[in-house]
């Protein structure tokens, strides 16, 4: 208005006025209300709203603050926070900026535990069809819990009784910020072990912990821990509190033991019961040995008695056996007989006179073949003034007048030597051309 001389005051000046006193009128402040818009940037910041029936502030939680949650946040979750209001003059709004969150009670765990249970089952993380049966005598049993707690002290102690093995303990914390990571990282870190390493890796796994709240067996609740149990490939008994208490590692894993101290009886058997079924098992062995012998026995007695007498089976091949032998005798005496006769025979035609008539015989038959012999031989006609012809050069005889003139040489053997000679057209030429009718030799 004309004649105002109140001075005008900066954006900045009345947004840092207003900073300071709601900073200075609240300070440190309780809410409980429901998370809306739950959102954690790159930075590790988180970002979210908190909300009731009627009205809505915005909350951030700075990244230290953040991890420091002992369970993931989720919008619908109704939550109690602590921290200081203060202002965002760059959005001209207030807000929260929280120190701590903590579950409004037992009632929004249950919702959450019923929201993360849903979710998990319908990835399919609790089918039976998962769930890997239990070795019946492990060598090595790896535990996951405190080494400091009771629980472990069962635990040995009770396989200690019923059947003494190998165990490995891989220490977590099992409650607070960061139990459900540790309790992941030892699942995993089991399972990573080689089969032929230095440490053997458990047959058998025990996830345990005492029993207490729900808020302190909540890290075995987190998706981290329930995850790593269901992708275990070590069978795993779950044994988390007391035999009324449930958690998400329950269903993940391939059985739910009531306490610690139920798991390591469900681990191993007792060792006597084992000792006294080997026992009452070779004891049924020996008889059933035994059994079979006497009644194979009683078998064998029964089939002698059934079967013939030895002298009714051999005698009549002993009876054959003896006409055999005298038959060849027999044969045997003939025979002699026979070859004696035939030796007479022969022997008798072996006298001087005879071979000699033989002898002349074969003489005068050899005299005849030789007579013969020499009328035969190819020189006979050359005495006569003959001569036979070969081609020169090839021992082929040339018996007709077209072999002479294809030879043209020609070798003529007469009774004293041969001669060479050429197959020529009367006149004195050679044959080149038709050949005459009748060669001529020079």
């Amino acid at each position: 208005m004309p004649g105002d001389n109140a001075p005008a005051m900066s954006v900045s000046e009345l947004s840092q006025s207003l900073k300071r006193m709601v900073e200075g009128e609240f300070g440190h402040v309780r809410l409980r209300g429901e998370i809306s818009g739950w959102k954690r940037a790159a930075s590790g910041h988180a970002y979210l709203g908190l909300k009731d029936a009627d009205a809505v502030i915005d909350g951030v939680i700075w990244r230290g603050a953040a991890s420091a949650i002992p369970f993931q946040p989720q919008d619908g979750i109704e939550v109690i926070v602590t921290g200081k209001l203060t202002t965002y003059p760059g959005r001209s709004k207030y807000q929260i900026v929280i120190d701590r969150m903590e579950l409004a009670g037992e009632g929004a765990l249950m919702a959450l535990f019923e929201k993360l249970k849903a979710r998990l089952a319908g990835e399919g993380l609790f089918d039976p069809s998962r769930k890997k049966p239990l070795p019946y005598m492990p060598r090595t049993i790896g535990v996951v819990t405190s080494p400091t707690g009771a629980v472990i002290r069962d635990i040995l102690h009770r396989l200690g009784d019923r059947f003494p093995s190998h165990v490995l303990v891989w220490p977590v914390k099992v409650q607070g910020e960061g139990a459900a990571a540790e309790v992941a990282a030892a699942v995993q870190g089991f399972n990573a072990l080689p089969a032929d390493g230095p440490i053997r890796r458990p047959d058998l796994l025990i996830v345990a912990r005492g029993g207490g709240s729900i808020e302190d067996l909540w890290a075995f609740n987190e998706e981290v821990a329930v995850r790593a149990v269901a992708a275990s490939a070590i069978p795993v008994i779950s044994a988390v509190g007391h035999e009324t208490d449930t958690s998400l590692c329950d269903f993940a894993a391939d059985l739910r033991a009531p306490t610690p101290t139920a798991a390591a009886e469900i681990a191993v058997p007792v060792l006597a019961d084992v000792r006294h079924t080997v026992a009452t098992l070779a004891h049924r062995t020996e008889r059933c040995v035994r059994r079979y012998h006497e009644r194979a026995g009683e078998r064998l007695a029964a089939l002698v008695r059934v079967l013939p007498r030895r002298d009714a089976l051999l005698g009549p091949q002993r009876q054959k056996m003896d006409d055999l032998a005298g038959r060849l005798d027999r044969a045997l005496e003939r025979r002699v007989t026979l070859a004696r006769a035939q030796l007479d025979r022969d022997g008798a035609a072996l006298r001087p006179a005879m071979l000699d008539q033989r002898l002349a015989a074969a003489r005068q038959q050899l005299d005849a073949l030789g007579r013969h012999l020499d009328l035969v031989h190819p020189n006979r006609p050359l005495e006569k003034g003959y001569a036979w012809v070969e081609a020169r050069g090839t021992r082929k005889v040339v018996a007709t007048a077209a072999d002479a003139r294809a030879a043209q040489a020609v070798t003529l053997h007469f009774i004293d030597g041969s001669v060479d000679a050429r197959v020529e057209r009367p006149g004195g030429k050679s044959y080149t051309g038709a050949a005459p009718e009748q060669p001529s030799l020079l």
